[in-house]
């Protein structure tokens, strides 16, 4: 047996791997404040009206602060001013990916997991 054929599944793994790196690397470079936090107002208005509360939701409510614990790159804060009741939070790593959040219906946190996916 040839001995390329013992090494090809390591060239395509590590092909793999690079292709996957690079990937990343390109969505974290591109990938700006303001892109996740329109992101993020979006999906807030889209929770708000899931929630029968839409009406007076807008992209103007909510607030982004840098992330505080490690793999949190932006915390998202949406909700009118003084109302707890509709005050959603989202968390956001560096790829634009929701980590963890919070809604008037939830108990704590929700985990969540995952890469914003940059328009075309």
């Amino acid at each position: 047996m040839p001995r390329w054929i013992w090494w090809a599944p390591l060239a395509v793994f590590l092909l793999w791997w690079g292709w996957l790196g690079f990937r990343w690397g390109w969505i974290a470079a591109t990938t700006t404040e303001t892109d996740v936090i329109n992101a993020y107002a979006d999906r807030y208005l889209e929770d708000r009206a899931r929630d029968g509360t839409g009406a007076g939701a807008r992209i103007t409510d909510c607030v982004a602060y840098p992330g505080t614990e490690r793999g949190i790159w932006l915390h998202v804060v949406c909700g009118p001013a003084g109302d707890p009741s509709r005050r959603y939070e989202y968390e956001v790593n560096r790829l634009g990916g929701f980590v963890r959040g919070q809604d008037p219906h939830s108990e704590g946190l929700r985990p969540g997991g995952g890469v914003m996916e940059p328009e075309t």
